[in-house]
């Protein structure tokens, strides 16, 4: 039994000998994943539209629970490939800003589009917000796990947005989110003033 274990951990020697950084190929899939993960947490702007997309999805229901963060991912991802091609998009930063002010109005007033104009906002938004990741990604990264990796912090923000929101709607706290859209719109203001 002993030299079952034994060879074991014998045979994953190997595999512990490369488990530290600088070894080609696999760290440039871990760094470049590790990277996209934690860039959506580098900015309070990017992390709170990210929540806020949940939210909304939440408060609207039905279908755009699911398709409002699908199509802010999908739309991310393509704005992320235009920034890594070197297509320059204009006034990013203020697009960035004025994501945030326009999703804190939308949370504040609770404000229910069509279907279609509301993922048609969202993607917009998501272009912006995936040209920044896209032209902030590491150089000599391994580009599709840095995407995935990204992606993924993405969507699990909207999820815990689609969880906050539902749990306040739950328990009837609209003004709870209304009063958070109003911070997130004076918060994308003061984006646009500094």
């Amino acid at each position: 039994m002993k030299a079952r274990y034994l060879a074991a951990v014998l045979g994953l020697l190997p595999t512990l000998a490369f488990a530290h950084p600088g070894h080609g190929l696999e760290h440039d899939l871990h760094s470049g994943f590790v990277a996209g993960v934690l860039h959506p947490f580098t900015g309070l702007d990017h992390l709170a539209v990210m929540l806020a997309v949940g939210v909304w999805a939440a408060q609207l229901g039905g279908r755009l629970r699911y398709a409002l963060p699908a199509s802010f991912i999908v739309l991310m991802l393509a704005g992320a490939m235009l920034g890594i091609s070197g297509v320059h998009i204009g006034a990013s930063e203020q697009g960035i800003a004025a994501s945030i002010c326009v999703m804190g109005l939308l949370l504040a007033f609770a404000v229910r589009l069509p279907a279609a104009a509301s993922v048609l906002l969202i993607s917009s938004f998501a272009v912006f917000h995936g040209y920044a990741h896209g032209i902030e990604a590491p150089h000599q990264t391994n580009i599709v796990a840095y995407l995935s990796g990204f992606a993924m912090s993405t969507a699990a923000l909207h999820v815990v947005g689609l969880a906050i929101g539902a749990v306040l709607l739950s328990y009837e706290q609209s003004k709870t989110l209304r009063w958070a859209g109003a911070a997130m719109t004076l918060g994308g203001l003061a984006l646009f003033v500094g």
